[in-house]
């Protein structure tokens, strides 16, 4: 309400919360970053030996000028292989669902709303062909391992898949099964009672992420071989690396998914390396490629729950991603719904899949001084102090003195701020009337 007296301008309400603020100064300062991004050309010496191409191990050049007098350097000189090198290694399975990665899994394949998966998956628990949705871990509670083999062979519509797993004791994996990280909920699986013809289509999809995800993680790592080459032409190094899939393992259960496949191809952008011999050298093709650098990628709901998540931090390994969550904005429960709101108050936009902060959700964050009230970081903290109140390891009391003396601080710092009006966006004319609701907006 202070806000809204302070800068509403008498026109809506101003949302303010310790969730969904934070939540907006994270879309408002990448909306800030794409626009303020100034594109620039560069050019990179490459070359191609015996049909693998090799990038040179330089910074990017900035003038046309001088990767042209660098491909002619390049020109004069053999190439000659300095390193060879093969690692076998192993990619984990991923991990069972909670509802945040299910959320940015149905997005990323499907483009659904957050708020739309925890509706299906709500829907698919409700006729019990899947467990409770609305948790934070990808864990089993160990004492479901007599169960797992019944709901493999009760999914006939998996069978294809399921059998080899049938074949031999399921393994009960630590990365699986942890009573320490399974709190009232385990993670999102199957249950023993298969869907049946009642389902939506997008319930039938978000069903199949469930339990594809559920039969992952039972099949064995995927082995892979991991190639690193480097050479030498004159007295500039070049680099070149590849990988192969020696057992797919768990892959061969999105062996099907062609989107998945290409992705996962354009992402590792592999190339086969044959077998090369330190010292050996040779003919080759040098090159001069141009590109343009690029702007930062504008938030999806998928990228943008994982941030909540994070509590903004980018982290794409899944087991710091595990350790971070304590930390995150919100819960799982509740982030869809944040989003939702951010929508409804003309905060943000979409744009295809992407999110955007309108001028409104813009003046918004740039009127709020006090950078606590932005603070992913900070949120994150409180969160984790709710949860150790929930176990007894904070004291409730102390958490909430902390909270009066800083919204203390925060009034007086709001109420002697200059006041400046917020632009609000203008709605658009729709065929039913509705009476607006007056009040503000001060939960999550």
């Amino acid at each position: 309400r202070l806000f809204t007296k302070k800068f509403g301008g008498n026109k809506a309400v101003l949302s303010i919360g310790r969730v969904q603020t934070p939540t907006l100064a994270m879309l408002v300062k990448r909306q800030k970053e794409i626009d303020a991004f100034v594109q620039e050309d560069y050019w990179e010496l490459k070359t191609k030996y015996r049909e693998v191409v090799f990038s040179a191990a330089i910074d990017r050049l900035k003038s046309l000028d001088r990767a042209e007098k660098g491909l002619e350097y390049l020109k004069q000189n053999l190439f000659e292989i300095i390193a060879f090198e093969i690692k076998e290694g192993k990619e984990k399975n991923p991990r069972l669902f909670d509802l945040t990665g299910l959320q940015v899994e149905a997005n990323k394949k499907y483009g659904f709303s957050a708020e739309s998966t925890l509706n299906y998956i709500q829907s698919l628990y409700e006729k019990k062909h899947t467990t409770y949705p609305r948790v934070d871990t990808t864990y089993l509670s160990e004492n479901l391992y007599p169960k797992i083999s019944g709901i493999l062979r009760s999914m006939n519509f998996y069978s294809d898949l399921t059998a080899p797993l049938l074949e031999a004791p399921i393994p009960m994996s630590k990365a699986v099964f942890d009573d320490a990280k399974v709190t009232d909920h385990h993670a999102i699986i199957p249950t023993e009672i298969p869907p049946t013809s009642n389902l939506t289509r997008e319930e039938k999809l978000v069903y199949d992420l469930v339990a594809k995800r559920f039969i992952a993680v039972f099949y064995p790592e995927c082995k892979i071989s991991n190639t690193l080459v480097e050479g030498l032409v004159g007295t500039i190094n070049f680099k070149a690396s590849g990988k192969q899939i020696l057992e797919p393992g768990w892959r061969i259960v999105y062996a099907k998914d062609q989107k998945e496949t290409a992705e996962r191809e354009e992402k590792n952008d592999e190339q086969l390396i044959p077998a090369f011999t330190v010292g050996e050298k040779g003919e080759h093709e040098p090159f001069v490629h141009q590109g343009r650098t690029s702007p930062p990628k504008p938030y999806t709901e998928a990228t943008l729950l994982r941030a909540m998540e994070t509590a903004g931090r980018q982290v794409e390994d899944e087991e710091l991603r595990e350790l971070l969550k304590n930390n995150g904005i919100g819960r799982p429960s509740t982030r869809a719904n944040i989003i939702e709101t951010l929508f409804k108050r003309k905060y943000i936009e979409k744009k295809r899949k992407n999110l955007i902060a309108t001028q409104t959700g813009i003046d918004l964050i740039d009127t709020i001084e006090d950078e606590l009230l932005k603070s992913a970081e900070l949120t994150g903290e409180w969160e984790q102090k709710l949860r150790k109140i929930e176990k007894g390891e904070y004291e409730a009391q102390k958490f909430k003195e902390e909270l009066i003396e800083m919204v203390t601080q925060l009034t007086k710092k709001v109420i002697d701020s200059k006041g400046k009006v917020i632009s609000f966006q203008e709605e658009k004319p729709t065929k039913t009337k509705t009476k607006k609701k007056k009040g503000t907006n001060l939960g999550d």
